[in-house]
């Protein structure tokens, strides 16, 4: 597996993302609109894709949600990946990449329909915290946030 760091306008993670928004549409049903507008990817500037050999397999990013603060956004591993430690590493990779950019913190969000995103996110640190930002009031929303400074 190699994992390159990149930004929005690549085109493998481009190709990722529109599976995982295909998949999103599915398990959100009507409130896919809802969250769909939290998910632009246009000027998304720290991305990772995973490869193995020369396909893309897996994916993720962050954006800063304030000084000290980002958000994790878009993971998703293709399904004959999943269960091999993947998305554990391109998680790894994120916040690897926000810690050295100074960043103390990692926030996101998934849904209650998701408990392998929820398990994954609790195995690597994560912890619930209370609904943030466009989050807040949404009844399907989990959030989570983790010390990345000192906690890598």
């Amino acid at each position: 597996m190699t994992i390159t760091r990149t930004d929005s306008t690549d085109p493998a993670f481009l190709s990722l993302v529109k599976k995982l928004d295909a998949y999103l549409g599915q398990v959100d049903g009507e409130e896919h609109k809802f969250y769909h507008q939290f998910n632009q990817v246009d000027a998304l500037k720290n991305v990772v894709v995973g490869f193995e050999g020369e396909v893309a397999v897996a994916c993720g990013a962050f954006k800063p949600q304030s000084d000290d603060t980002v958000e994790v956004k878009r993971m998703w591993t293709e399904d004959s990946f999943r269960g091999r430690g993947v998305a554990g590493m391109i998680l790894k990779e994120l916040e690897h990449w926000a810690a050295d950019l100074g960043y103390c913190y990692s926030v996101l969000e998934t849904g209650k329909r998701m408990p392998d995103a929820i398990a994954l996110y609790s195995k690597h640190g994560y912890v619930i915290t209370e609904n943030y930002g466009q989050y807040i009031g949404i009844e399907n929303s989990v959030c989570f946030r983790k010390e990345i400074k000192n906690n890598i």
